[in-house]
């Protein structure tokens, strides 16, 4: 996959190639980073049990080899010039966009096994990091599922399809067609809601909470009361809620065919809320009465727990 984005990058340079109002090489792009960043994630995941599971590592070559077979339609067609997802053009288009459809509801299921594993694994030295991964894992789950919203036909769709046209069935935008003008980099929807936008947050709090532990742990090493064993599981806890109230957040956003960068009055009060409600969650977790403090068994322990 590494390679795969190397390669995608260069396509974007070289190929000038604009399919759906981005750069044909772009989506390959997108997909290949995202599949290192989680594949990496779950092998990590993987790794943190103390025993090899048989369970565990049919999950893993199972998400590997879906990821690999949803490249290959991806990059197939994009050296077609054919859109891969979405398209019922021809029944080789349709084919392919099947076999994506099955691909990723393996990888769904190989991801829950995966989650499933955490949770029968031990709480271990550290309750703050055995919960970041869990809830990071949990999240993750919603936000793949989040992606089948993409998969309903459009008012417009529905209308070619009376008429016997059916050549794209389902689309990541709301309210505007797919294509039209983006954010950079990402590619989101600047003039309407965008689906991907939940699906990328919440397929990736895989990551954010475990690097929101790493990031207590080096403000930990000035602040005391963040080395505390009660005071870290509840931030975590606290950032866990965040997570899950900003992924329903931006779903409802999206599904409301509104851009992510130009949200209405009940979004920012919605938004003003979820803030508040964190900070609020934020001082309750660092006023808490704690234990006595043990620098000594909690920084002896913590960093294997994290690094297993």
């Amino acid at each position: 996959m590494a390679a795969l984005a190397v390669v995608s990058a260069v396509g974007t340079a070289a190929d000038d190639r604009v399919l759906v109002g981005a750069p044909i090489w772009f989506k390959p792009l997108k997909f290949s980073v995202s599949f290192v960043l989680y594949g990496l994630t779950l092998a990590w995941l993987l790794g943190r049990s103390p025993a090899r599971s048989r369970t565990g590592w049919w999950a893993g070559t199972a998400v590997a080899v879906t990821g690999a077979v949803e490249m290959a339609v991806i990059v197939g067609q994009t050296v077609r010039g054919r859109r891969s997802h979405f398209n019922f053009a021809t029944p080789l288009d349709q084919a392919l966009f099947a076999i994506m459809g099955v691909t990723i509801v393996v990888l769904w299921l190989a991801t829950l096994v995966i989650a499933l594993l955490q949770f029968r694994r031990g709480q271990g030295a550290d309750p703050a990091a055995t919960w970041a991964v869990r809830l990071g894992v949990l999240i993750a789950l919603a936000g793949l599922a989040l992606g089948g919203l993409m998969l309903a036909p459009t008012p417009e769709q529905q209308a070619a399809a009376a008429h016997g046209v059916r050549e794209i069935v389902g689309a990541h935008s709301v309210g505007v067609p797919d294509g039209g003008p983006a954010m950079p980099l990402t590619g989101w929807s600047t003039t309407g809601g965008d689906l991907r936008i939940p699906h990328f947050v919440g397929m990736h709090a895989l990551q954010l909470l475990p690097l929101f532990l790493f990031g207590l742990d080096a403000l930990g090493r000035r602040i005391p009361r963040l080395r505390t064993e009660r005071v870290r599981l509840r931030l975590v806890l606290v950032a866990a809620g965040f997570l899950t109230g900003l992924l329903a957040l931006i779903t409802w956003q999206a599904l409301r065919g509104q851009p992510l960068i130009h949200p209405d009055a009940p979004t920012l009060g919605a938004l003003a809320a979820l803030l508040t409600a964190t900070a609020l969650g934020t001082l309750a977790a660092l006023r808490a009465p704690t234990r006595p403090y043990d620098e000594t068994a909690e920084t002896a322990a913590r960093p294997q727990e994290l690094t297993a």
